[in-house]
């Protein structure tokens, strides 16, 4: 790709994706998950790479060094993720490493290879209020080649709420973990919940990979994963992607980290019709999602 020629969506079982992950879409199926293997599951830009690196300091308990060993997306490999001509991909990377695996997705629970139910893989969802959400995933597709172009704010804002954008809808993703959770091994985490008290939330994410760390290394994590540290450190900020890939003149990788930016994006209007429609769409799912703190 030139950086020039965006790539569409096609779909797997309706569920629009990248061109490029349905065309390998047998090799992500026939992914042959260990039972020591650890996924993480998100919708995107729902804070999948700070969870990551949560995850990664804690089973490094906080060495700094170790968690710069390699960019986050070499650590923890993006399984349906792959080049165009399919050379290179999540699954050639996992496929060469050894388990324990931390494996990013962020297919919704009806995709993820059944590998992982059948080994028994641990599971840590994270989801963020739709609204921060969609925002985040706008300027990310202002920035990322690799996506369709995504058009006007108040068209993006429609496609959104319709289920049309990558990985498909958001409503659908956050609710089919959500109801699995008890079923699976999952951990289901709010991004709301950790911007409010990292500390707790690390600390129930270390409990769940049963890591027993210090209340100061607890503590030395929350701080080596803040927002702020982690927009300074190139193996954690994507700066390792090149400019053919994400155009930074259009938008940075890591922009803001905040609960409540939606704001600044959703016009009057646009506030009203969400909040009914979320409302509508929500109603027979009780998590509680906040979209302030």
């Amino acid at each position: 790709m030139d950086g020039t020629t965006r790539e569409r969506l096609s779909q797997i079982q309706a569920i629009p994706l990248p061109e490029r992950v349905v065309k390998y879409w047998a090799r992500v199926e026939t992914f042959q998950a260990s039972n020591e293997d650890l996924l993480i599951a998100t919708y995107p830009k729902a804070g999948t790479t700070w969870i990551q690196e949560v995850v990664d300091s804690i089973l490094n308990e906080g060495d700094v060094e170790k968690c710069k060993r390699a960019p986050t997306q070499m650590r923890m490999p993006f399984l349906e993720m792959t080049a165009s001509d399919g050379s290179s991909s999540g699954i050639t990377k996992l496929e060469v490493m050894d388990p324990p695996r931390v494996i990013k997705t962020h297919l919704p629970v009806q995709l993820v290879p059944r590998s992982f139910w059948d080994a028994g893989c641990k599971v840590i969802y994270v989801a963020r209020n739709p609204k921060d959400t969609v925002v985040s995933y706008y300027h990310f597709d202002r920035m990322n080649l690799y996506q369709p172009e995504p058009g006007p704010w108040s068209q993006y804002l429609e496609k959104f709420m319709k289920g049309q954008l990558g990985w498909g809808s958001w409503y659908d993703h956050v609710k089919g973990y959500w109801r699995e959770r008890h079923n699976k091994k999952i951990l289901y985490i709010l991004y709301e919940d950790m911007k409010e008290d990292p500390v707790r939330e690390v600390t129930h994410i270390a409990q769940f990979l049963k890591r027993q760390l210090s209340k100061s290394t607890i503590e030395h994590i929350v701080q080596m994963t803040a927002f702020s540290a982690m927009r300074e450190n190139p193996m954690a900020n994507y700066s390792t992607i090149p400019d053919s890939i994400f155009d930074r003149t259009a938008s940075e990788f890591m922009r803001k980290g905040e609960v409540g930016d939606w704001k600044n994006h959703f016009s009057a209007e646009e506030d009203a019709v969400f909040e009914e429609h979320y409302h509508k769409i929500m109603s027979d799912c009780p998590i509680a999602i906040r979209f302030t703190i």
